[in-house]
């Protein structure tokens, strides 16, 4: 088994200018891969951003607890979308690939006592569209399409498909 760390990027995703939904993920999946690729470039960094759009708006992590009311409520009893960008790099090897999964969620109508006590929890401040799927289960959801790991946040089976290329030697060159 290869040995792996977690590393936080340090980039600020507030920077991206890109409005794009997927181009948005994919370039800061991509940020945060260099990011950590400058400070461990023998390594396969392996990065990945999740967003969550509402028509084409990306609502990214809240500010704080009142934006996340207004995250839940604009939610609440509508289908919208989870795209994770993940990015592979290896600076050395100059090379890097990128993928995204993406997946549709459907919102049950929420009364505001749901919403406060998910927010009472404490798990809304850090993740895209201020609800972590894992915890609201069936509270909040009333369908999902798609790949449940990329709404938690890491699709693990376009992980798999990108690790394979990346190892057969089917990565862009920088």
């Amino acid at each position: 088994m290869a040995n792996f760390r977690v590393v936080p990027s340090e980039v600020d995703e507030t920077k991206i200018k890109e409005r794009d939904p997927v181009k948005f993920a994919l370039e800061a999946a991509i940020l945060k891969a260099r990011d950590i690729g400058e400070r461990y470039p023998d390594s396969l960094v392996i990065a990945a951003d999740t967003i969550v759009c509402l028509e084409d708006r990306i609502i990214g992590k809240p500010r704080d607890r009142e934006d996340a009311r207004r995250t839940l409520e604009a939610l609440s009893g509508t289908r919208h979308r989870v795209i994770t960008a993940v990015g592979l790099y290896n600076k050395n090897e100059k090379r890097w690939l990128t993928g995204f999964e993406e997946s549709f969620v459907r919102f049950r109508e929420l009364d505001a006592s749901a919403i406060e006590a998910y927010l009472d929890s404490d798990d809304s401040l850090d993740k895209a569209g201020s609800y972590a799927i894992q915890e609201v289960n069936d509270a909040f959801v009333e369908s999902l399409e798609g790949d449940y790991d990329n709404v938690v946040g890491l699709p693990v089976g376009l992980l798999r498909r990108l690790l394979e290329s990346f190892l057969a030697g089917e990565a862009r060159a920088l």
